[in-house]
């Protein structure tokens, strides 16, 4: 494939930020704070709009409704401050997983007064969707049972198809619901959307504005990921992806510092798509990761970097050659085409693009050299003062 031909996907291959990126996390056994890290969300976006504007690809930023929206704050306050940074409220992140009358879960609660209170949360988040222009709301929730006979499993799933029916009925035209699963955690016994199929089901049984989620850190060891994202390619339910990469569980690490190959097959799954039909449908590539240890923004870096680094491989793919040795059964040079796109060393081909574009040809490099970290760190430390650290208990 051509530069141009590479450059033209590199144009339209845009990475949501997430707001909680660039925030102080931690684990459920302590918080490391960093003097830099983001407090308020105007020093989030701020934050988002510098990334944005030396990677060039990152224009808007996902949010969660509780975390980023004081209650006395106007929604288009927040769309104001932004832009203002240079980018755009992107995803709408509902929260009903972290309230006290969620401990027995939201949609999936066995109490019609829960239910109903969750359902109105998600609809209030809607309604700021459509105030701040955002067209996705993504959906992740924690319900689900610790052990056995604690509660019906098909009752829930049938909870939640009604909960999701409602959402879908007040969607504007133009928005998207992404319904995320996970396998464990909160839950370790029976997650109520544990994986991809239970995912779609629900999906489907909401309507046609409803596309599934798929979290590369969801998913049980050896999981096949590509193959979810080639069915739901090929089932019209793919509706975007929260990226991070991770050894053991849902980790957080920041895109392909464990297995870069993966995301890679993934990428490599959506361009097989689109050699197929001539086209791929939208998808929303969103991060999702929680720098406990990195430097927010360098970690955000580092990720942009890899991603397109990844996706750049797998648009070299010579998908013409693949398909005759598919056709061959040749399994070894089948392999060889796709490894030879992974092991090409694309950093100067995006160097070239970013300069093309009037980008720093190394963005972690020219963050280094602008003396923005050591800038926040100190007029965040001046306002808010010396952070205390989180602990288990």
């Amino acid at each position: 494939m051509n530069h141009d031909i590479v450059f033209s996907r590199l144009n339209e291959f845009m990475i949501e930020l997430p707001s909680w990126g660039f925030a102080d996390t931690g684990t459920r056994f302590g918080k490391f704070n960093q003097d830099a890290a983001a407090v308020t969300v105007d020093e989030k976006l701020a934050d988002a709009g510098h990334v944005n504007k030396l990677c060039g690809c990152c224009p808007t930023v996902a949010v969660h409704v509780l975390w980023d929206f004081k209650p006395d704050q106007a929604a288009a306050e927040v769309a104001k401050l932004a832009r203002s940074s240079g980018v755009r409220i992107g995803s709408i992140n509902p929260n009903v997983f972290q309230d006290q009358q969620y401990k027995w879960g939201s949609a999936g609660n066995r109490s019609s007064a829960i239910r109903k209170h969750a359902v109105e949360h998600m609809l209030d988040s809607i309604a700021i969707g459509k105030e701040v222009g955002s067209n996705l709301l993504s959906l992740w929730f924690a319900d689900g049972i610790n052990y056995p006979g604690q509660s019906d499993i098909v009752a829930r799933k049938r909870w939640f198809t009604e909960s999701l029916k409602v959402l879908h009925a007040a969607l504007p035209p133009d928005m998207t619901m992404l319904v995320e699963y996970k396998p464990f955690e909160p839950a370790f016994y029976a997650t109520d959307i544990a994986d991809w199929g239970m995912a779609l089901l629900l999906a489907r049984a909401a309507g046609p504005q409803a596309k599934v989620l798929v979290d590369t850190g969801h998913h049980y060891q050896a999981v096949n990921i590509e193959q979810i994202v080639a069915w739901l390619l090929d089932e019209n339910m793919l509706g975007g992806f929260h990226f991070n990469d991770r050894k053991y569980a849902d980790d957080d690490l920041t895109i392909g510092s464990i297995d870069p190959y993966q995301i890679f097959r993934i990428f490599c799954e959506i361009e097989n798509h689109r050699f197929r039909t001539g086209s791929v449908p939208p998808i929303a590539y969103m991060v999702d990761q929680s720098h406990n240890l990195k430097p927010k923004i360098e970690a955000m870096l580092q990720t942009v970097d890899m991603a397109q680094q990844l996706y750049a491989k797998a648009c070299l793919v010579d998908r013409k050659a693949l398909a005759a040795s598919q056709e061959n059964e040749d399994l070894v040079q089948s392999e060889n085409i796709l490894r030879g796109a992974f092991l090409t060393d694309v950093r100067p081909l995006l160097a070239e693009w970013r300069s093309s574009g009037g980008l720093p040809a190394d963005p972690l490099a020219a963050h280094r050299q602008s003396g923005y970290e050591a800038r926040a760190a100190k007029d965040r430390l001046a306002k808010h003062g010396k952070k205390a650290g989180g602990a288990y208990a």
